[in-house]
């Protein structure tokens, strides 16, 4: 009697693909090959990628579930059944890693129903030759799509969706008259001194949405402020109806430049200081920042909170040591942690963390067993390295030696982390409340 093996079925369809790649149409050639192979292929075998691209496993998700339960023990299916080894992946390092990973850790192999190869040494050369194909397909592909946007663009005609404040109308764009009049006030705004966070927020007080229906926060704003497709220009050629005059954006240009230079748009600041990771907005709940010189809540400087809460770094740090210092006064800081203490389980948490991605990439696909095994060795072994313990038990140091302007940042970062829960900063009512742990 014949032996009636399990299978998985794999279809992938991209945007790009015509009717005869269709989910049905690839079920269809999948299932007729199951039924003349003696294969038994259940629905909630059957694992669909619809509108994604084969270029990158990381982006199927189907397909990393489907890796995902082939590693399971014992395994739920023997082969894998798909239309075309394209479906598969068009990216032969994809291909390779994840077939080698199938046929050696798991003993399930990969059949292309319409392209049959047979088992012999040669099929391996016919294989390798139908995947390469493929990729150049996919490259070529790629690269003559770029190719046919840039001879559009040179010719002023659309390459992307109409943006707020145009629809398209037989290839081109043309204004949409409710949406810009909204253009038109952003740019009026910009101009009469208003920041881009600041026309955020009144446009969501107002019920203004962006093109997709979302409130605006400053990056949509900047945007839509920098995009030269207002002026009626697609690429170099004049294409349309200007929503604003060239003289306007080239002043708005011209005041982002001028509020570079004075540096007004820096990066929230990533080296350590003592405030970070404590304080919070008092409107919204969201993180108080460091931003060069000044604090100030990261959502209000995306334009998501309505309150500022600027203030500089060091009249906010030097109010809340005098507050830490006013709660306990001569009394020993009654930290539960040592500040070597912290930063040793700080270091075993990131480990940890780094320990959870790697079973989570072995789970996905992403690596293999034997790599698996090697990474999750040294990690344990980086675990169980012998760290000098400082003891604890209660309050061993005050306020001023603990934050001596000797310590670094990140020490002090440390030391108010191990005892302050969080910090509420008020500037409306100019009130700073700290929460502490109880110890």
């Amino acid at each position: 009697m014949q032996t009636i093996h399990t299978a998985a079925a794999y279809i992938r369809v991209s945007t790009l693909d015509q009717t005869e790649y269709s989910p049905e149409s690839q079920l269809k050639a999948i299932r007729d090959y199951a039924l003349h192979h003696c294969l038994r292929l259940p629905e909630d075998l059957v694992f669909i990628d619809e509108g994604l691209s084969g270029r990158s496993a990381q982006r199927r998700p189907e397909f990393l579930r489907m890796i995902a339960m082939a590693k399971t023990c014992p395994r739920p299916f023997d082969v894998i059944l798909l239309w075309k080894y394209s479906r598969f992946a068009r990216s032969r390092e994809d291909s390779v890693v994840y077939k080698a990973l199938l046929r050696r850790e798991c003993g399930i192999q990969v059949v292309s129903v319409s392209e049959p190869v047979g088992q012999d040494k040669l099929s391996i050369l016919i294989e390798a030759m139908i995947e390469a194909m493929d990729e150049y397909y996919s490259l070529n592909l790629a690269e003559e799509v770029r190719r046919g946007m840039a001879e559009k663009r040179s010719r002023g005609e659309p390459v992307s969706a109409p943006p707020l404040g145009y629809r398209m109308r037989q290839g081109h764009f043309v204004p949409d008259p409710e949406h810009a009049k909204t253009v038109r006030m952003i740019f009026r705004m910009f101009l009469d001194g208003e920041s881009a966070s600041g026309i955020a927020r009144r446009l969501d007080a107002i019920g203004l949405r962006t093109k997709r229906g979302n409130p605006f926060e400053t990056r949509s704003v900047l945007y839509l402020l920098r995009n030269p497709v207002y002026m009626g220009y697609i690429g170099d050629t004049k294409a349309h109806e200007a929503l604003v005059a060239p003289e306007d954006f080239r002043r708005v240009q011209e005041r982002f430049a001028r509020v570079s230079r004075r540096g007004r748009h820096e990066a929230p600041s990533r080296e350590g200081y003592m405030l970070r990771g404590l304080v919070r907005c008092s409107a919204c709940g969201g993180m108080i920042v460091r931003t060069g010189e000044r604090m100030q809540c990261a959502a209000y400087a995306k334009g998501r909170c309505a309150v500022s809460h600027s203030i500089t770094y060091a009249a906010l740090e030097a109010r809340i040591l005098s507050r830490i210092e006013r709660d306990f006064g001569e009394e020993r800081i009654p930290f539960c942690e040592a500040p070597r203490e912290v930063r040793e389980k700080n270091e075993r948490a990131q480990i940890q963390k780094r320990m959870d991605r790697l079973r989570l990439a072995y789970e996905d696909g992403i690596i293999g067993l034997n790599e698996f095994s090697v990474r999750r060795n040294e990690l344990e072994q980086a675990l169980m390295l012998p760290r000098p313990v400082q003891a604890c038990g209660g309050a061993v140091r005050t306020l001023p030696v603990l934050l001596g302007s000797a310590q670094d940042g990140v020490w002090k970062n440390a030391v108010l982390l191990a005892f302050v829960k969080e910090i509420i900063f008020d500037r409306t009512a100019n009130r700073i409340s700290v929460y502490y742990f109880d110890v």
